[in-house]
């Protein structure tokens, strides 16, 4: 036995020695091998030392992305391609599958334009369905958009890539080549693909069938598997009839506590006997009990659904027809979100709209915009393998904590979710805070009021500049407040209420500095025109002298607090100084005032709008009122220049449409503090241009905005409120000299 070791031993070290000297051998004629000839065939210079050999790169494939030049993957070239680059290879939507934002985005087309998105102009014959035009819609009328691509940052094809299913009439054919045919493809590069359905029967893979090269995918039913992180985003599955703008309002119009309904959960929807996205729907008859969790499925849809039916389908039918899912829905606390033939389901936007708390059961799922939104705080992530378990796992939440779920679901419905505009933008925001990394909205500004879409970053980086956190971070607003007064009529006598304004507001406590924004033709009056005062008067001369220019960001305006006057209001110190403690209080409300209110004019169908003294309110005008500074930017950088450019046609609506920006962020009326019954705007010389009051056009003017502004927000965003905030013991049968803002009463 020893000497059969030693033999076994003896052998392989030959074996070892001979292969050794073979290889050796091989090397050693290799490098007596005459060189090669020079770069243009000449011999080397004699004398000059022989070159190293040259060895593969190893680390070539690492170095370049997918998708660079040197072919495609498994093309020629000469290039080495691993067995999992060429299986990657053979469907579009992997081809890039290692692309990510630092190698396959080129930031340097974002650097000098900022973020601007290119849409391609529509190509002679191709159609486009519905939901594809109102996302390039979305696009275009949003403050991305540029029609000039040398300053775009992003690019967006033209052609209909939503609907990618082979058996769909929306299938656009030979999308491969017409994709490669644009000039400014560049493989795919800084260029984003909106896509709601990939794949067709039986398997309904995920490849959206043209090679996507290096763009980014902002795709429906996107699994973690083929997601790619801080690159692709994932949006919701939305039908044709989703609204382009507005959309309608969540379902949860008040808090009920205990915040249960008549269902715990339920789910009413079609039933796969046969394919994938079977298996979890095939069981829910097991949790269902017909009294508090009620579980439909039917399996009577398709043309052949008889020939595959199994035992069970009668009875779930039967089941099926006896509840109405409107019903259910609106009256249900939790709502199941199990898989279908894809990974997203309509059921989802519906359990959002309705403050039914989502159930997701879709293993493999990246939720919607899942790079921003915590989804812990407003579904119940579940496990199709752990089915059974459900019910006893929603039984046991606690109800402030479903009270919690409810209300953050009716926040990402109506910031993120309620219209095809609200998806699109807030897949531009994302991309914009990757690639602005320095200035990029936090976790808080996403998943808190009023959601990422309102909080500009480009205003400020820091929470506190905004009027929304104070609550969160523990701050309050700055004791004072800058005045804006908009003066559009010359200086002729010194008993002008304009000076008079000025002398009362500078009286006040709280007053840090005055603004005469000065839109008049006229010449600015010498500073000795101006009153003495205690504090600083800056007076600018507005370059275009137009109305939207008193909302303009003023670097001036060093405050917090914003007073907006016109020049002709008459206000006291004592009421200015009441306003301000109120807004105080409300510092991401408009706080005023002359109050106005709107209507719906059922014999005209359109909105009206009324000065009436009636019970109630839904503006507070801004020829005297308070708000936040962060408001003139929102005003200047968020709303499009249509709607500022009717204001500054029409010298008019500016105060209407600030009243609709800041209702459509806050989703709160603005705040009417107490004021004299007679106030009113003093009425000017008819050759004045402040004389706009007693313009009998000025009313009709302003129904008109009412309703081109109700046009472009998708919804009507003011609301009524009959609450005014008086001082403590205002009209109180007691003694003057017992209340603090006494003076108000005298007026």
């Amino acid at each position: 036995m020893q000497a059969k070791k030693r033999y076994l031993t003896l052998l392989s070290a030959a074996t070892c020695l001979a292969l050794l000297l073979y290889l050796g051998g091989v090397q050693l004629r290799a490098a007596r091998a005459p060189p090669p000839a020079g770069r243009h065939g000449a011999a080397p210079r004699p004398g000059s030392e022989r070159p190293w050999p040259r060895f593969p790169d190893a680390l070539r494939p690492f170095a370049e992305p997918e998708g660079a030049a040197g072919g495609d993957a498994g093309g020629g070239g000469g290039g080495r391609v691993s067995p999992r680059q060429r299986r990657d290879g053979s469907a579009g939507l992997y081809r890039g599958r290692r692309c990510r934002m630092e190698s396959c985005f080129d930031f340097a087309l974002c650097q000098k334009n900022g973020f601007k998105v290119y849409v391609y102009p529509q190509q002679k014959g191709e159609k486009i369905a519905e939901s594809y035009q109102n996302v390039l819609a979305a696009i275009e009328g949003s403050r991305f958009y540029t029609s000039d691509p040398s300053q775009a940052c992003l690019f967006v094809l033209s052609l209909d890539t939503l609907d990618r299913d082979q058996l769909s009439p929306q299938y656009v054919h030979n999308l491969r080549s017409k994709v490669q045919s644009l000039h400014l493809w560049n493989n795919g590069r800084n260029h984003l693909i909106f896509n709601l359905y990939s794949g067709t029967w039986p398997d309904y893979t995920e490849d959206v069938g043209f090679d996507i090269g290096q763009a980014m995918l902002a795709k429906a039913s996107i699994s973690t598997e083929n997601f790619r992180p801080n690159f692709d985003v994932s949006i919701p599955l939305f039908s044709k009839d989703h609204p382009r703008t507005g959309g309608e309002k969540g379902f949860l119009r008040f808090n009920t506590i205990p915040p249960l309904r008549k269902y715990m959960l339920v789910f009413k929807g079609k039933r796969y006997l046969t394919g994938i996205g079977s298996d979890t729907r095939n069981a829910l008859y097991h949790v269902h009990n017909g009294e508090d969790v009620v579980l439909l499925t039917t399996c009577k849809h398709g043309k052949d659904w008889q020939k595959h039916k199994d035992s069970r389908c009668d009875r779930d039918n039967a089941e099926y027809e006896k509840y109405d899912y409107r019903e259910m829905l609106h009256n249900a606390t939790f709502c199941l979100v199990p898989r279908g033939r894809r990974l997203g389901s309509f059921r989802f936007l519906e359990a959002l709209q309705a403050a039914c708390v989502p159930v997701m059961l879709s293993n493999g799922w990246e939720l919607p915009f899942s790079e921003v939104i915590d989804w812990k705080q407003a579904a119940v992530i579940g496990d199709e393998r752990l089915l059974l378990q459900i019910p006893s796992t929603i039984r046991s939440i606690h109800q402030d904590k479903i009270l919690a779920l409810r209300q953050q679901t009716q926040f990402l419905w109506e910031a993120y979710f309620s219209s095809v505009e609200k998806i699109v933008l807030t897949t531009l925001e994302i991309i914009q805070d990757r690639i602005f990394k320095h200035i990029s909205r936090n976790s808080l500004i996403w998943n808190k009021h009023p959601g990422g879409l309102f909080v500009l970053p480009q205003y400020s980086s820091y929470l506190g500049d905004f009027p929304y956190y104070y609550a969160n971070l523990g701050l309050k607003p700055l004791p004072t407040f800058t005045a804006v007064i908009h003066a559009v009529t010359p200086l002729v006598s010194q008993s002008q209420p304009v000076l008079k304004l000025l002398v009362a507001v500078a009286k006040s406590q709280y007053c840090a500095q005055i603004i005469v924004l000065w839109n008049c033709d006229k010449p600015l009056p010498a500073k000795h025109r101006w009153p003495a005062t205690s504090v600083p008067v800056i007076v600018i001369e507005g370059e275009s002298k137009v109305m939207s220019s008193r909302f303009l960001p003023y670097d001036n305006i060093v405050t917090d607090a914003v007073l907006s006057l016109d020049e002709d209001t008459v206000l006291s110190t004592t009421e200015v100084d009441f306003a301000f403690t109120v807004w105080q209080s409300f510092p991401e409300r408009i706080v005023g005032y002359p109050a106005r209110s709107h209507f719906w004019d059922n014999t005209k169908e359109r909105w009206g709008y009324t000065s009436k003294w009636t019970n109630d309110y839904s503006m507070v005008l801004t020829g005297a009122a308070i708000y936040h500074k962060y408001y003139h930017y929102l005003y200047t950088h968020y709303l499009p220049a249509s709607l500022k450019n009717m204001v500054d046609q029409l010298a008019n609506c500016e105060d209407i449409l600030m009243n609709f920006l800041v209702s459509a962020v806050t989703k709160l009326p603005p705040i009417k503090v107490t004021q004299k019954k007679q106030y009113k705007e003093t009425m000017m010389g008819q050759t004045s241009r402040a004389s706009r009051w007693a313009d009998p056009d000025h009313f009709a003017q302003r129904q008109s905005c009412m309703n081109t502004f109700a046009s472009w927000f998708g919804y009507m965003p003011l609301i009524h409120s009959q609450m005014r905030l008086d001082p403590v013991l205002f009209k109180d049968q007691v003694s003057i000299l017992r209340k603090k803002y006494r003076d108000i009463e005298r007026l």
